[in-house]
């Protein structure tokens, strides 16, 4: 039982991931999200429980990435196949509009455009099995990992059901905005761009002051603007990591 206590809890990650892609497929991003939060949790707290257990496996690591790749890389390219539905008026299951074909936005308002949305659950998948034999990612990331990027495209979905300004409703509305959103999230998935990790060897400042930094930004920018600030968090993730980066010296 104690070599199965992490693998339980990365299965739990798993059937989180399951409830919310039906969630998703039916347009209901906040459970969508709540459960892929959940998952996210188990995520974390499998690798915890290992070490702490000192059991850690190969087997481990594979269901880790499978669990992943549901929660963080199927359920995300959901989200925005939705978007890009909903943004064209247009599924592969509710096909009733009708397209001419000598139309300049015709290929834009195809029913198989919101498929594109899935580029980011290939781009998911591709960037898991990279980490898996990457050696470099042992204290850090290199792209920004699988968890983050859900939480991003998950946001910006609730975003789009929810927000009352125009102009960020109208962008996350427009399909070639959401295209480039898609194309922008698997470039970030799998870029060489080098990312400090949330992993604390001890919960001192020194040594983890970027890290307490982010916390309290992300903490404060929840309080504020709640929903709004996951889309902001990710940007300062990516550039905090970029000036710490730089001045470490690291290309």
């Amino acid at each position: 039982m104690k070599n199965w206590a992490p693998n339980i809890i990365t299965l739990l990650n798993l059937l989180c991931g399951c409830i919310a892609a039906i969630y998703a497929f039916n347009d209901q991003l906040v459970f969508a999200a709540i459960f892929v939060a959940a998952g996210i949790f188990f995520d974390f707290f499998d690798g915890l429980v290992a070490r702490l257990l000192k059991v850690s496996s190969d087997l481990g690591t594979q269901l880790d990435s499978l669990a992943d790749m549901v929660t963080s890389g199927l359920v995300p390219g959901i989200v925005m196949y939705q978007l890009l539905s909903d943004a064209i008026g247009f599924n592969l299951i509710d096909q009733e509009q009708s397209f001419t074909s000598g139309s300049s936005d015709y290929w834009i308002g195809h029913p198989y455009i919101p498929i594109m949305g899935f580029l980011i659950t290939l781009g998911s998948c591709y960037r898991l099995a990279k980490f898996n034999i990457d050696t470099r990612q042992t204290d850090s990331f290199i792209g920004v990992p699988t968890p983050a990027n859900a939480i991003l495209i998950i946001s910006l979905g609730i975003i789009a059901q929810d927000t009352d300004v125009s102009w960020l409703y109208y962008a996350l509305t427009n399909p070639y905005i959401l295209i480039a959103i898609t194309i922008f999230s698997v470039y970030i998935l799998n870029a060489e761009l080098p990312l400090f990790a949330l992993k604390f060897k001890s919960f001192g400042w020194k040594g983890n002051e970027i890290r307490w930094i982010f916390i309290g930004i992300c903490i404060a920018l929840m309080i504020s603007l709640q929903i709004y600030a996951v889309p902001c968090i990710i940007i300062i993730y990516i550039l905090m990591s970029v000036l710490n980066n730089i001045r470490n010296g690291r290309k």
